[in-house]
């Protein structure tokens, strides 16, 4: 698997991985209630899956996708934050 980082400004301020796969998805035993943890690509870097956010079954159901049939995908990880707040389609 090939994985690139951008740190490419936007509204949000996000970092994207680039063509990326998700190697995980658990739930976080610090904060059940508030995240989920999810590995990305072989290296295994852990970030979260907000529950709160609006965005969260959409989120998760791309994350789960990833890690099941290993579909890659352009993730967007809020700055400072280790939060996933997109998950877009590889064009």
């Amino acid at each position: 698997m090939i994985t690139s980082c951008s740190g490419n400004s936007s509204s949000q301020k996000l970092t994207w991985y680039n063509n990326s796969a998700i190697t995980n998805i658990t739930e976080d035993p610090d904060k059940p209630n508030e995240v989920v943890r999810v590995a990305i690509g072989i290296s295994a870097q852990v970030f979260y899956i907000s529950k709160k956010s609006p965005d969260y079954r959409s989120l998760i159901e791309k994350a789960t996708l990833s890690f099941k049939e290993s579909k890659t995908y352009n993730i967007g990880i809020e700055n400072k934050t280790n939060i996933i707040k997109e998950i877009k389609e590889v064009k």
